[in-house]
């Protein structure tokens, strides 16, 4: 049934919640619909290719080697070795690489912490019971003003972008690429303009029009948006069935070490990430046992026949809900049970009907790849790096939703560095 609302885009469009649109802007390209938003999509999937993602991971790492530090101090130093709430610091570590992702160093590092500070507030603006107007002092008023905020400096970090690039400098984010991609289709639009001869591999892939500094910013935001409650809930399972389960936190280990030739300081590349099974199937399992995001809100445009007997009403909302594709017992044998091996050995993988962790249809996620690649480099990096100890409480295999999933007592922990 949720495939179903995800594939019909005649019917129905996503809506998240009202307040969204006030707060990621109407103008945004995630609420285009149709033919708009098939284009749109066309320009940023260069963004996300291998040989893109390959230049985003220094910056990445670069961020990982900083917050494993930053982790085991914590534990060690301002809490003496004692267990310690991680799910609001996973969330800044995953702000963190977004950005360095997204817009490299034109961000400094004071400014991630205040966006990774900052975006909570979005997160609690989106809830789906809230207030439908930005009233001051409320929950949407407090998100708007952080979206304006984190705007505001994505739109100086893209000027800042256009200038370096100009100049000849070397792609090191998203936002680079994206900019570059403008630039050189300006100059090929010039060029056909004068009439000057022009050799077919100068045609870049896809011919961008230029993107003010402001429409830069909004998409960026849309990625942090799409990315950061999301890869915040997987970080947290992922750190705490990996220290509940340490039987599988050694396979990981191992293979990290082995893809490195035993060096633990190897610095990553992407033959690595691709040459990961167990790890692989480590993340995916884990999106699968606890996916993030477990429904998406769509606004129904005109009446939509979802059964035989039912048809949603022009105006309603239907919310799929992935969950219970992702524990079908049919598809997936015992799916109360973590179970990486069902990747490898069993018939997880050809399920790809009910693999709805990033959606289907013309809104999937289009940083899917790079969201999984992502969670392999974190865990894998941190097996070689630090030990984690997860001190269980009643509550941590409980659920509590706050735009995604999270254990309920957010999951305590404590660092130390591996010798």
């Amino acid at each position: 049934m949720a495939r179903k609302v995800f594939n019909s885009p005649s019917y129905v469009r996503p809506c998240v919640v009202d307040v969204a649109i006030k707060l990621l802007r109407p103008e945004s390209w995630v609420f285009l619909d149709g033919k708009a938003h098939v284009d749109y999509r066309k320009g940023l999937n260069g963004l996300f290719t291998r040989q893109a993602l390959e230049i985003y991971l220094p910056g990445q790492e670069e961020v990982y080697d900083k917050y494993f530090d930053m982790f085991v101090d914590l534990s060690q130093q301002t809490h003496s070795g004692k267990p310690f709430p991680y799910m609001p610091m996973f969330r800044e570590l995953m702000c963190a690489v977004s950005c360095r992702t997204f817009v490299g160093h034109y961000m400094s590092d004071s400014a991630v912490k205040k966006v990774a500070d900052d975006y909570y507030k979005i997160t609690a603006a989106l809830d789906l019971v809230n207030f439908p107007w930005i009233l001051p002092f409320t929950r949407p008023w407090y998100g708007k003003k952080a979206a304006d905020m984190v705007i505001d400096l994505f739109a100086q970090c893209a000027a800042k972008a256009k200038v370096r690039m100009a100049a000849g400098g070397e792609i090191s984010c998203i936002m680079d690429g994206w900019i570059k991609s403008m630039q050189d289709s300006e100059k090929y639009r010039q060029k056909i303009a004068k009439g000057l001869p022009v050799d077919p591999s100068e045609k870049p892939p896809q011919i961008l029009r230029d993107f003010s500094d402001f429409e830069i910013s909004l998409t960026i935001l849309t990625f942090l948006f799409a990315s950061q409650d999301a890869t915040s809930s997987a970080s947290t399972w992922l750190f705490q069935l990996m220290a509940d389960r340490p039987e599988i936190l050694d396979k990981v280990r191992e293979e990290n070490m082995a893809v490195r030739n035993g060096d633990r300081d190897a610095r990553l590349t992407m033959d690595m990430l691709e040459n990961m099974p167990y790890t692989r199937a480590v993340v995916k399992e884990t999106l699968r046992y606890r996916p993030p995001v477990i429904m998406v809100p769509y606004l129904v445009k005109k009446s939509f026949p979802v059964t035989d007997t039912y048809t949603a009403p022009k105006g309603s909302m239907i919310i799929p809900c992935c969950y219970p594709a992702l524990h079908d017992p049919e598809v997936y044998p015992q799916p109360d049970s973590y179970d990486p091996d069902r990747w490898i050995t069993g018939t997880a993988e050809a399920a790809s009907k009910n693999w709805l962790v990033f959606g289907t249809g013309p809104h999937y996620c289009l940083g899917q790849t790079y969201a999984t690649m992502n969670l392999m480099a974190m865990i894998g990096k941190a097996s070689l790096q630090v030990n984690w100890e997860h001190h269980i409480t009643p509550l941590s295999e409980d659920i509590k939703v706050f735009a995604t999933i999270f254990p309920q007592d957010d999951c305590p922990l404590v660092f130390s560095h591996r010798p």
